[in-house]
């Protein structure tokens, strides 16, 4: 009744609008809040705490991240602050929805800064928050947010002191570092000089955090994400669960469960790589156990649709599988190839069970005779249970691939035309000759 009398309010003229400041819980009608419910219009925003079921997804909201540097559109470095705040932000049921980068000017960052706020309920930056003339994130989110920049002595202090330790006064342009946009929240950096801050406008929250990663990672995990599961009482978790596979292309793969990639909640998506694909499954939940819930029957029908193909899950790689089952049944092999940049052997030799499972490897000259009969000639050579062999020859027109396996009673080949860049083609053969081991010991052939 209440939510309906304020929207009529708003409706017949009368403007109605609670900060998202308002303390709601000293009204005993609310006092047990489960979410926050917001009606927005152009001019205005009305949020009242009600209660929803708990057992469905009550607040999920999301957020954009803006990676301020040059050098970051120059390609000298990777942003590798947006990946690691998108994690975060996923661990507490805020989902990134757009990443931009934007180089070191004022009215660039300004012009991004305000169609992020426009769109987005939370705008992280990072990076420009330093003392140089180059640094001009504080100028451009103010201006962004119609705001004087405004000092505070405080920060001036903070930053003085932090000098004082390392023994060195603060230089005049560190004092820059001391301007926020007036009305914003400064959050102190203890592991840097550059103090961050919010501001919260009517419509949205913006944090500007710095660049170096180290001291981002810092007020992420200390300052930012305390702020806001206070600020927006998040209480869901956004958990990704990802199959691996190999031995099968992205587009198979798509036959084959494409209906799946059409759900919402769970997400199911695609990301392909030289000789692989993944299947991510992510889910929206109030919890973790909710969330792994809508994952389990999802998961279930693509393990169904694909079997073998799948070969794990999260991080690991073929070559660490197929170690793991060598190791495990107390296995060797040797490995000879071609074209391949001696690859498999790397690929092999820096993994924890090497030097109990890889007894071997050997470089095909001129790409003389077939793989099989390399596979059979290292096996024998080196007295090990499986030869494998790879030969790569993309002078040859069209390109000619070869992967052969011999153990004690199996012998398989198999030949491949290849179109990729020949950069990839080592890692896309390597990767499909594990398999052929892998698929192999999976059907206890040896």
């Amino acid at each position: 009744m209440r939510f309906a009398f304020l929207v009529l309010l708003f409706l017949t003229g009368n403007l109605y609008t609670a900060s998202r400041d308002t303390d709601w819980t000293d009204s005993t009608d609310f006092a047990k809040k489960k979410s926050v419910l917001s009606v927005r219009f152009a001019v205005s925003e009305i949020r009242v705490l009600i209660p929803l079921n708990p057992v469905e997804p009550h607040f999920f909201m999301h957020a954009e991240l803006i990676a301020i540097g040059a050098e970051i559109l120059l390609g000298e470095i990777v942003d590798t602050n947006s990946a690691h705040i998108a994690r975060a932000l996923r661990d507490v049921g805020v989902e990134v929805r757009w990443i931009a980068a934007v180089g070191d000017n004022e009215e660039r960052i300004a012009e991004v800064v305000r169609q992020a706020l426009r769109r987005s309920p939370l705008v992280i930056t990072t990076g420009g928050l330093g003392p140089t003339v180059d640094d001009p994130t504080r100028e451009a989110i103010a201006r962004a947010c119609g705001r004087a920049l405004e000092f505070r002595p405080e920060l001036w202090e903070q930053i003085q002191e932090r000098f004082r330790r390392y023994g060195r006064p603060a230089s005049p342009n560190n004092r820059k570092q001391a301007y926020v946009p007036e009305g914003a929240l400064a959050l102190e950096n203890p592991v840097g000089t550059a103090p961050c801050f919010v501001v919260e406008t009517a419509e949205s929250v913006l944090i500007a955090l710095p660049g170096v990663p180290r001291e981002m990672e810092y007020m992420l995990t200390h300052t930012v994400l305390p702020y806001l599961r206070e600020k927006f009482n998040l209480s869901g978790v956004i958990l990704a669960k990802v199959l691996r596979t190999v031995g099968i292309g992205e587009s198979l793969i798509d036959e084959k469960i494409g209906e799946l990639e059409l759900l919402t909640n769970p997400m199911v998506g695609l990301a392909a790589h030289p000789g692989q694909t993944d299947i991510r499954i992510t889910a929206t939940a109030p919890s973790e156990a909710e969330a792994l819930a809508l994952i389990a029957p999802i998961e279930a029908r693509v393990r169904a649709a694909l079997g073998d193909f799948i070969y794990a899950e999260g991080k690991a790689s073929v070559e660490e599988v197929v170690a793991g089952i060598l190791a495990e049944r107390g296995m060797t092999v040797a490995v000879a190839e071609a074209g391949t940049h001696d690859l498999m052997a790397r690929r092999l030799a820096i993994l924890p069970q090497a030097e109990q499972i890889l007894r071997g490897s050997a470089l095909i000259p001129d790409f003389d005779g077939t793989a099989q009969m390399h596979a059979e000639n290292i096996r024998r050579q080196q007295n090990v249970d499986w030869g494998l062999a790879a030969i790569i020859n993309t002078a040859a027109d069209p390109p000619h691939i070869e992967i052969a396996l011999a153990g004690a009673e199996h012998a398989e080949t198999r030949t491949f035309g290849y179109g990729g860049p020949p950069a990839s083609a080592a890692v896309w053969v390597s990767t499909w000759a594990f398999n052929l081991l892998r698929l192999a010991l999976l059907s206890d052939l040896t």
